[in-house]
């Protein structure tokens, strides 16, 4: 691997130039070589920024499929890191915003750990709950066996009495200590299952709030790159029909440089708003990352692509964006492609195609969805 040091230094110097051979008369002159295209300092420098902040942007995203409860506020804080970069860093900025990043990697590891940890512990408690109502069960049904043997042992001593009066009175006193450890078994049993339906009330509560956390992206609120792969999953597995359109919001970045994150994050959310009105109940709808936007048709590409036509002129045009300095005006257009499974191929070839139709559409001068 050719270190940064020596790859700078091949890049910057001048290219030797061979020594001319001795004229002839006969030999003609090759013709001079062409210049090479050399980058200039400032061209290297711009090229390991623009990676840099690439890096924490993935980062960032990484953070938020890692664990959907603590990795917003990273994918947050490194997009801030981004911005406080500029567009020309000084040494001294480069150097405070990494010690930054540094400071919030360490926190989020830290605070991720003692997130995992606390549904370690709640998972925990819900088995020794599960042992403790079994224990409980358990101690119930012997002494319910304990309270039914000594009734029997008494009905047999009354089968050895002769005197009727005494056979009676002995009866009625059984009969009615059977009757009561027969109510105290249905209280102890009633008590039991009320525990019993409390705790896993309780349980399948954090339970579903865990779920949709995993299955919603935080900042749009539609579906999650994760809840999205398993829908296509789904689909693949039933060899139903089916199509995905993926959206990309063109120029964005450019926004973000411009505006910065924030007013960013906020076209996102205007956006997911708009696409998820324009789409059918049906549909499946999901952030697939960045400024990448997924929908799951159940249709053919026939539907499709009438659908996806409508919808990219409902979510395409002029959106108000609350920034930090107003309200700022934005003329937001969108890249589509969709593309139609097709059995066997995997979904990574069908997301491929889908993603080669939206660069497809992305350079073509007028807009129109394409499908591959």
């Amino acid at each position: 691997m050719i270190s940064i040091r020596k790859y700078l230094d091949r890049s910057l110097d001048p290219e030797p130039v061979p020594e001319p051979a001795s004229p002839t008369a006969s030999a003609p002159q090759p013709d001079p070589p062409k210049p090479r295209n050399r980058r200039t300092p400032s061209d290297v420098l711009s090229l390991c920024l623009d990676a840099y902040r690439s890096v924490l942007s993935d980062m960032g995203r990484c953070g938020v499929d890692a664990c959907a409860a603590t990795g917003p506020a990273l994918e947050t804080s490194l997009l801030q890191a981004v911005d406080s970069l500029g567009v020309t860093p000084t040494p001294d900025t480069l150097a405070a915003t990494s010690e930054n990043i540094r400071k919030q990697l360490l926190d989020w590891g830290r605070c991720t750990a003692r997130h995992y940890q606390q549904k370690a512990g709640e998972v925990k408690g819900m088995l020794l709950a599960m042992a403790r109502t079994a224990e409980s069960v358990g101690n119930r049904d012997r002494r319910c066996s304990q309270q039914l043997n000594a009734v029997t042992t008494q009905l047999r001593r009354i089968a050895t009495l002769e005197d009727i009066t005494a056979m009676r009175g002995a009866i009625e006193r059984s009969a009615a200590e059977l009757k009561s450890s027969i109510e105290r078994m249905n209280e102890e049993g009633r008590a039991t299952l009320g525990e019993m339906q409390t705790r896993v009330a309780t349980f399948q509560a954090k339970l579903e709030e865990a779920e949709q956390a995993a299955s919603c992206d935080t900042l749009t609120r539609l579906r999650s790159r994760l809840c999205i792969e398993g829908q296509l999953e789904q689909r693949v597995a039933a060899g139903q029909k089916f199509c995905v359109a993926i959206l990309d919001i063109n120029g964005f970045k450019q926004v973000n440089d411009t505006y910065g994150h924030v007013l960013g994050d906020e076209l996102l959310k205007h956006f997911a708003t708009e696409l998820r009105s324009a789409c059918r109940s049906s549909d499946v709808v999901g952030r697939w990352g960045g400024d990448e936007f997924i929908v799951l048709l159940d249709c053919g590409i026939d539907h499709a692509d009438p659908q996806l036509e409508r919808v990219a002129k409902w979510v395409c045009g002029n959106y108000v964006v609350e920034g930090v300095a107003g309200p700022v005006k934005l003329d937001v257009g969108a890249s589509v492609g969709l593309a139609e499974f097709r059995p066997p191929e995997s979904i990574a070839e069908l997301l491929d195609r889908a993603d080669n139709a939206m660069y497809s559409n992305k350079r073509s001068p007028k807009f129109t969805v394409m499908a591959s």
